[in-house]
């Protein structure tokens, strides 16, 4: 066995300002957003010996020992010798990225760090996906257990690379023996987060689909990071959900929004959807819908059993999407200027959205002339 890369042969001989004498600990994705908060949190803990943080660009913690890559190099292997414990943080799910593009980033990099961690001599690997994973269904039960079937589809923004990520923590350690696979589902993430569910709060009225049964909660990215912390620490491992205790219900989220809601037939809403995505003119796909429609709660109980709390309340994290959000508007994803808003909030969303859809077919009929 080749010896440990200098940089984490460093990281084994340098102790935290809290003096840590735990795992060493290597976080991807570390330079923004859950990995960025991860990597200070662990950085600053006396329970964990020392940080390499990985990312296309170096971050701002300093006590962190950084490696500037792609996590589909495999050149990434040399740089987790001697780690004890991997955070792959590094996905791409930003709504105007390339389909394919993302895909091609997320699974593979994926399989890339976790056939690395295994060959670099790494015990444990925390992955991170979504709640969504499981699908939002008519007859979901309130709350999903951690151990419920993962019914989503591919249709949803993401979901696609999410649900190939689980079928590869659920291999690996069959591939790999001796390599814990931990992952981590969150559920509606707030906290500088942007996605088709945080947009749901920027449109001008709350769409509702007839009939349909919406239950909201949310997750703080700081709540997911102290989860994240757990596992890293193997105070708990499995598949884990996180979220804040219980949910709201659609009229509660009105209420304390004081966003009205705009009732449309499921027909009419979804097909609107798939048409304005197909078009190119909202990020969204229809399948993003349902999970405005349907229930995808979870109970979080292994968390609860490991003795992990949430410190936010869906009440509290819905307070702050709105202050996050104040400003914006959106439309079935789709952000909108000041003057196409007030069109939208005179005249109603989905008014707006055919209007727009049609000045954009006109448009592209006179190109071709």
């Amino acid at each position: 066995m080749s010896s440990p890369d200098p940089q984490v042969r460093a990281a084994r001989n340098h102790s935290t300002p809290g003096g840590g004498r735990g795992p060493v600990v290597a976080v991807t994705g570390a330079a923004t957003g859950v990995g960025a908060l991860l990597t200070e949190r662990l950085a600053a803990s006396e329970e964990v010996k020392q940080v390499v943080a990985i990312d296309e660009r170096r971050g701002e913690c300093d006590a962190a020992q950084w490696n500037i890559l792609d996590v589909r190099d495999p050149a990434i292997a040399e740089k987790l010798r001697g780690a004890d414990v991997v955070v792959h943080l590094a996905l791409d799910l930003d709504l105007g990225s390339d389909a394919a593009a993302r895909t091609a980033y997320n699974v593979r990099g994926t399989q890339t760090v976790l056939t690395a961690a295994a060959a670099a001599g790494v015990h444990r690997v925390v992955l991170c996906t979504s709640a969504m994973v499981y699908g939002a269904l008519e007859d979901n039960e309130l709350p999903l257990s951690e151990d419920a079937e993962l019914r989503a589809t591919a249709e949803a923004t993401g979901v696609g690379d999410l649900l190939e990520i689980e079928r590869l923590a659920r291999r690996a350690p069959r591939a790999h023996p001796g390599l814990n696979v931990t992952v981590v589902r969150p559920a509606v993430l707030v906290g500088g987060t942007d996605t088709a569910l945080t947009r749901y709060f920027e449109s001008p009225r709350l769409l509702v689909v007839t009939g349909s049964r919406p239950a909201w909660q949310f997750c703080h990215v700081e709540d997911l990071v102290s989860a994240l912390e757990y596992a890293v620490l193997e105070k708990i491992d499995g598949e884990l959900a996180v979220g804040c205790d219980g949910w709201l219900e659609q009229e509660e989220v009105e209420e304390l929004s004081g966003i009205r809601r705009m009732e449309l037939p499921s027909a009419v809403a979804l097909g609107a959807a798939a048409r304005l995505h197909r078009i190119g003119l909202t990020p969204s796909p229809a399948g993003d819908l349902a999970y405005t429609m349907y229930p995808w709660v979870v109970s979080g109980s292994r968390l609860h059993d490991a003795g992990w709390r949430p410190q936010w309340t869906n009440e509290e994290v819905l307070a702050e999407l709105l202050e996050e959000v104040a400003g914006r508007h959106t439309v079935v994803g789709r952000r909108l200027g000041r003057k196409d808003a007030t069109a939208a909030g005179a005249a109603g969303a989905t008014v707006a959205l055919l209007g727009a859809a049609a000045v954009v077919r006109r448009a592209r009929k006179a190109r071709r002339r």
